[in-house]
């Protein structure tokens, strides 16, 4: 199933899309929707989305803005982009940022299906093409490609010093890798089978734009990071680390543990960044039996890793159930109440709570409303403002994409389980 994100500020144009395409009976899922850039990037952070739908002219981040942050951070997103404009201008800055279609409003069911074919099409052959291509570099370049692997690897050797740190940048630079920048992170991914798993990070890595080098290691992979400032550095971690879960789930992999080290801006501090995300993925060991965990250095502390991401897992959750029934509540409100970014608290929420924070703010306002549908006569479009949507239209299609039945189906059939208790 590829899984598609909505972006536009209007209303009519969500409901268009959302009410016209047939999701139910295509390979395409919408998996979440907003009004503009600044409330969609941490949501697209947390649903991991294949392809991005987003409109240019929107209020507080526009179309374009989201897009280079998209292509910056999640540079593997298919992104179509919606416009009323026919203006040279934004289609050549749409092809500069990476776009994949520019249709212009309105567009048909079929425009958009055609679209998102072209769009799933292309991500598909990519995806073979890098695979053939990294096979066939593999088989030609042999010691050249082990080379390059053992240079990358000697960043994270225990005897390596400065001037071997900048040695090694500038050797890898010859060979057509240019490492230098002035943030770093490191990754340190385990899972099983090795082998599996790293053609998959490989993979993801000669996708990102040059941003994340991968190198094996006896578990799994190390993966660098390199960003313009922390900031930059720390969402780009946070946004691969999600999306090699991702994938290495969706590949056969198991027992996945993905830490992430702290941010550094000397080459020879790459070893730095490795140890505390090592001493994080040791300290995951004995959670052998759940699914996949990522955790990144600055969750940890002075406590346990473990302790520390589920104290603030029940604080966001207790901050939601107060709060879940404002329209207005976005991740980032969540992040800043429990002081954690917005793309590290997406992923530690969904590593220790089993549902992404748009999910489970979903279910909380679903819960709701079918309480409120069970237990009053409010109207559907009522309940839909009482948990949380202004759109009354996007709550009758989560309700039933949730449930299989509409607002009203579900209200009928409790009346007439209530009715049939009764008679019993």
């Amino acid at each position: 199933m590829t899984k598609v994100f909505l972006v536009d500020d209007e209303i009519v144009i969500r409901e268009g899309i959302r009410s016209s395409f047939p999701w139910d009976e295509s390979e395409y899922s919408l998996v979440g929707e907003a009004p503009d850039g600044e409330i969609a990037l941490p949501m697209i952070r947390d649903m991991n989305p294949d392809i991005l739908i987003t409109d240019i002219r929107m209020p507080f981040m526009d179309g374009m803005e989201l897009c280079r942050l998209v292509r910056s951070q999640m540079p593997w997103i298919g992104v179509i982009i919606l416009s009323g404009y026919d203006e040279f201008e934004y289609a050549r800055q749409a092809i500069q940022l990476g776009v994949r279609e520019y249709l212009l409003k309105p567009i048909t069911a079929e425009d958009l299906r055609h679209a998102l074919d072209r769009v799933s099409a292309q991500l598909a052959e990519e995806r073979r093409s890098r695979e053939r291509s990294e096979s066939l570099r593999r088989r030609m370049e042999g010691g050249s490609l082990f080379l390059r692997e053992k240079l990358l690897s000697s960043l994270y050797s225990e005897d390596a010093g400065e001037a071997d740190a900048e040695k090694t940048l500038r050797e890898l630079s010859n060979m057509g890798l240019r490492l230098q920048a002035s943030h770093y992170a490191v990754i340190d991914a385990a899972f099983d089978p090795v082998k599996t798993g790293y053609e998959v990070l490989t993979d993801l890595a000669e996708n990102s734009g040059g941003v994340v080098f991968a190198s094996p290691c006896r578990t799994g992979a190390r993966l660098l990071i390199l960003g313009n400032d922390e900031a930059e550095t720390e969402e780009r971690a946070y946004a691969f680390a999600s999306s090699s879960a991702r994938d290495l789930e969706r590949s056969g992999c198991q027992r996945i543990r993905v830490s992430i080290g702290e941010i550094v801006q000397d080459p020879q501090d790459i070893l730095k960044s490795l140890r505390t995300a090592r001493h994080i993925r040791h300290s995951l060991a004995d959670q052998a039996e759940m699914g996949t965990v990522i955790v990144g250095v600055r969750e940890i502390g002075e406590l346990p890793s473990e302790k520390k991401t589920l104290s603030v897992v029940h604080e966001a959750k207790f901050y939601l159930s107060q709060h879940f029934t404002d329209p207005n509540l976005m991740l980032q409100d969540v992040a800043r109440a429990v002081s954690m970014s917005n793309s590290r608290f997406s992923t530690v929420f969904a590593q220790q709570s089993g549902k992404t924070f748009t999910e489970y703010l979903t279910a909380l306002r679903l819960n709701r409303a079918k309480e409120l549908l069970r237990t009053t006569e409010m109207r559907s479009a009522q309940i839909a403002f009482e948990v949380g949507y202004n759109d009354a239209h996007y709550f009758s299609y989560l309700f039933k994409k949730s449930l299989g039945l509409t607002p009203s189906e579900y209200r009928h059939a409790h009346v007439e389980d209530a009715a049939g208790g009764e008679a019993g």
